[in-house]
C-alpha cells in the first residue's frame, strides 16, 4: 500500500525541539508513516556565511532522532556536491521511495513565502506537497497571496507548540558558554559541548547568527 512520508530538509546547525516538534506534528496530524530529516549539505541560502561542518551538523541530526522510530536521517546532500536545492533532494528522495508514495516536503511557513524563489518550483510541486509550520497565530494570509491559487492548493497550513527558541539563539548561548540543556536532546547539548561547537563564534556579525528555523532554498 502506498505510504505518506515526510521530508524536512534545514541546516540544522544545531537541531532543536522546535525541528523536531514540527517533524512529529506534521507525521501524526498528516499521517505520515515517517519523517526523513535532511540536513544540507552546501546551503544556498546560507551563501557567505559560516555554516558548522555537515558531518558535525548530520551527527546532531543523528542524536537528535534516535528515540523516534518513525524519524530517520538521510545523507543525501551532504554525499552530493554543489549548493543543496530542494527540488534535487526531493527527486533523489523520491527515486528512493517505493513507487506511488506521496512525499510532503516540511519547512517553516516563512520558508514557503519565498518558495517562488528557490530553484524550479514548479517541478518541485510536481513531485511534492508542502507543509508550512507556523507557530499559532501566525498569519497565513501572505502565504496563500503570494503563492497564488493553484500552488496554494498543494500547501497544508500547520500550527505547531509555540517553542520559542532557535539554532541562532543556541549558536549564541554556546559561543557565550551557556548551556543548551532543554533547548536540544541532552545527547546534541553533549555533543556541542564536547566537540566545542561555536565556541570563538562571533555572534556580532549578521551571517554568523542569521535565523535558520526551517530555512531552505
Amino acid at each position: 500500500m502506498p505510504e505518506s512520508v515526510g521530508v524536512m530538509g534545514g541546516t540544522f546547525d544545531p537541531i532543536h525541539f522546535g525541528h523536531l516538534a514540527a517533524g512529529e506534528e506534521a507525521r501524526v496530524r498528516l499521517g505520515l508513516a515517517r519523517v526523513v530529516f535532511v540536513p544540507n549539505g552546501q546551503p544556498p541560502h546560507k551563501a557567505g556565511y559560516a555554516v558548522t561542518d555537515a558531518e558535525h551538523r548530520y551527527n546532531m541530526v543523528v542524536l537528535a532522532t534516535a528515540s523516534n522510530p518513525h524519524f530517520e536521517v538521510s545523507r543525501v546532500e551532504i554525499d552530493r556536491s554543489g549548493p543543496s536545492y530542494a527540488v534535487d533532494t526531493v527527486k533523489s528522495l523520491v527515486r528512493q521511495f517505493a513507487e506511488g508514495t506521496t512525499v510532503h516536503f516540511i519547512t517553516g511557513a516563512d520558508a514557503i513565502l519565498e518558495l517562488l524563489t528557490w530553484r524550479d518550483p514548479e517541478q518541485l510541486a510536481r513531485f511534492c506537497e508542502f507543509v508550512a509550520v507556523a507557530r499559532p497565530g501566525h498569519n497565513l494570509d501572505d502565504i496563500r497571496q503570494a503563492l497564488g491559487e493553484e500552488l496554494s492548493r498543494q500547501v497544508h497550513y500547520l500550527d505547531i507548540p509555540g517553542i520559542a527558541t532557535s539554532s541562532r539563539e543556541l549558536r549564541k548561548r554556546a559561543a557565550e558558554g551557556l548551556s543548551l540543556r532543554y533547548l536540544t536532546p541532552d545527547p546534541v547539548a553533549r555533543y556541542v559541548l564536547s566537540h566545542r561547537l561555536y565556541r570563538g563564534l562571533d555572534c556580532t556579525r549578521i551571517g554568523d547568527c542569521d535565523q535558520d528555523i526551517y530555512a531552505r532554498d
